[in-house]
């Protein structure tokens, strides 16, 4: 008989020579190799979130930024409160007891401001549900890796939207004569306050939109938000409130944002640790609200 042909010699997946013995067993020194593959390290998440996230963004802020139905109402809707509100309303700058030293026009101008904010994520979310309306939130949640870069990036496209409009509002109270008694950090507290007045309010709206996935749950995202908005002294400070108005803007979250953004812009803080305890706060619970949206968007298919 003929000699007995030699064992091919294989290779594992990492490219390395495995050689058997004649019982076929794999030698101690080679075994090594065949765990190459099996401790490479996984592909970060954190990066493909974020690679998610921006994907989402820049179509979000594409559509913001060439279709006027979306960006003229988000301009001009803040602008009119506030000419509405600064102009119209001056008067009760004037009212004994209305003690606030850059004026009326400041005063109306951080509620607009944190309004702007709000609503600015509100906004967001419609866009959101109007995606999963019509098929395209669905596709997102096919193609994503990790699908919490979704609401990331329709949050960054939210906050985009935000700065632009703050930006317009700014220069037109600015060129109203809208006078500025903080400090430079002063105002950028100011402005750190509306990032999370829009995150809070962008996670709440994407909340909603991910379990309604319809235009259709449009109010159920902007009714609340305006309500608490309204339920907080827009018109006068708190001090000059009485009765139930009195009692619900007391307790009114929206109340220390508001009385700590004033304080800003007019140099002189107050409850300062408070407002961004409640904004973080806010920002937290609704990630939670955002996050189970996603779990029953997912859940549906």
């Amino acid at each position: 008989m003929g000699a007995r042909p030699a064992r091919p010699r294989l290779r594992d997946r990492s490219g390395g020579r495995r050689c058997r013995d004649d019982g076929g067993q794999q030698r101690p020194e080679d075994e090594a190799g065949a765990d190459v593959s099996a401790n490479r390290p996984a592909e970060p998440q954190v990066s493909s979130r974020i690679t998610v996230g921006r994907a989402v963004a820049w179509r979000s802020i594409h559509n913001f930024l060439t279709n006027p139905a979306f960006i003229v109402p988000s301009l001009l809707f803040p602008l009119f409160f506030f000419v509405s509100f600064a102009g119209g309303l001056a008067a009760i700058g004037e009212v004994p007891g209305f003690d606030f030293p850059s004026g009326y026009t400041a005063f109306q101008f951080v509620f607009v401001l944190l309004q702007s904010a709000a609503f600015g994520g509100v906004f967001t979310g419609f866009a959101m549900a109007r995606d999963f309306e019509t098929g395209f939130g669905r596709r997102y949640m096919l193609a994503a890796g990790h699908r919490s870069g979704i609401v990331l990036g329709y949050s960054l496209a939210a906050l985009f939207r935000a700065v632009v409009t703050w930006t317009v509002l700014t220069a037109v109270a600015l060129v109203a004569g809208m006078n500025v008694g903080g400090s430079a950090g002063e105002i950028v507290a100011l402005y750190a306050l509306a990032v999370l007045v829009n995150v809070a309010a962008t996670l709440w709206a994407a909340g909603v939109a991910l379990r309604v996935r319809s235009i259709q749950g449009g109010p159920l995202m902007q009714f609340p938000t305006f309500l608490i908005l309204f339920l907080a002294p827009v018109y006068v400070p708190l001090d000059l409130l009485s009765g139930w108005i009195h009692t619900i803007a007391s307790i009114n979250p929206i109340t220390a944002l508001l009385e700590a953004g004033r304080g800003f812009i007019s140099g002189d803080p107050v409850v300062v640790g408070l407002a961004f305890a409640i904004g973080i706060a806010l920002s937290l619970l609704f990630a939670t609200w955002a996050r189970g949206g996603l779990r029953s968007a997912e859940a549906a298919g």
